[in-house]
């Protein structure tokens, strides 16, 4: 891997002798896109920030380029040796942070220009304790909508005379073209913002603690926002400011080992039966909201992956007795590896080595 980088960053307007905002970065499910992310937040930020790179795990590549990055560019450079949950490599980045606000972005983010600038104008016009921006996916870039927005609370249901929380959870314009909404966009309140890119309030995790841990790979957005509601919090969208989640279909082992992990049956139900025994939601057995995303374990890495070589090895037909094969010898797989990480790292997942090298 090459290690070119971005020009710096040029002054700007809303310059001061100590920036407000520090970048964590943190892996999402692959690492084969480090580089164009982190260049595309050189080349367009312009209001001065730290930077955080946590680094959970990569290959030797990525982790050269990393080391090389961080001395030219000053950034504080945390690795474990290790794979890490969302959850748990935000904790570590959190643990640096020192400026008044914090931005979480995922490794596999394209940022546009002005996407920060736009962000801390929506945070200090609302004093909004979190602020999302407008969240596309795919390529080309910033055309399609993943997420601007949306609502998630705990609702009371009244059925005969027992009452029920479920959840209650809308994502706005997802998968809408940009150009046919763009009228319909425009900075709202909302009850929820992704992990993808998020900018909060240092101090609300003064008052909430960190992020919850034993989320591991799912729901740990909306917990963080329900607690922030929770905590007095308000959350922003800003569709002004405007990245892009950049999916890939993997075929790297470096990028698969940690996909299948990332999205493992064992860290989804720990995951989902985590949130609902937080938010006392597991009255309930038949509840949808929860049966769905149960039936669907897995779903992410047969059908981002496993599909997709099978039907590259049969030439596109449609052969369901193969997939049905293929999709149980995958499961045993992704047990293996779950037990395998379980075994290796599970005393060591709290250490860290963290480098800070000077420019």
């Amino acid at each position: 891997m090459t290690s070119t980088l971005a020009p710096s960053p040029s002054a700007s307007p809303d310059s001061s002798p100590r920036p407000a905002v520090t970048i964590v970065v943190v892996p999402r499910e692959r690492f084969s896109y480090t580089q164009q992310s982190l260049a595309s937040i050189y080349q367009y930020t312009n209001l001065p920030f730290e930077l955080v790179y946590v680094d959970g795990g990569s290959p030797q590549s990525v982790q050269s380029y990393l080391k090389a990055a961080s001395i030219e560019r000053d950034f504080t450079l945390v690795r474990t040796e290790h794979f890490l949950a969302p959850n748990q490599a935000r904790n570590l980045g959190l643990s640096q942070v020192k400026t008044d606000y914090v931005l979480f972005v995922d490794n596999d983010v394209h940022v546009s220009p002005g996407w920060l600038e736009k962000l801390w104008h929506c945070a200090q016009e609302t004093d909004a304790t979190v602020v999302c921006p407008l969240t596309c996916i795919g390529q080309p870039l910033h055309q399609k909508v993943h997420l601007a927005g949306g609502e998630a609370r705990i609702v009371l249901e009244l059925k005969g005379d027992q009452t029920r929380r479920r959840v209650h959870e809308k994502h706005y314009f997802v998968n809408r073209p940009v150009a046919e909404i763009q009228d319909q966009l425009h900075r709202r309140v909302c009850e929820f913002a992704e992990f993808h890119c998020v900018l909060v309030k240092r101090d609300i995790f003064d008052q909430i603690g960190p992020l919850d841990k034993k989320l591991l790979s799912t729901r740990e957005h909306i917990d963080f926002c329900l607690t922030v509601s929770q905590a007095g919090g308000s959350i922003y969208c800003e569709p002004d400011s405007v990245v892009t989640y950049v999916p890939d279909i993997l075929y790297r082992w470096s990028d698969l080992a940690f996909f299948m992990l990332r999205w493992s049956d064992e860290w989804e139900v720990k995951s989902l039966k985590r949130f609902r025994k937080k938010w006392d939601l597991g009255k309930d057995k038949k509840d949808k909201y929860f049966r769905k995303r149960f039936k669907r374990l897995g779903h992410r890495r047969h059908l981002t992956h496993l599909r997709q070589l099978i039907h590259r090895l049969t030439l596109g037909h449609s052969v369901p007795w193969l997939e049905k094969g293929a999709i149980y010898l995958e499961r045993q797989l992704n047990q293996l590896i779950t037990r395998r990480y379980k075994r290796l790292y599970h005393e060591s997942s709290q250490q860290q080595s963290m480098t800070k090298v000077p420019g």
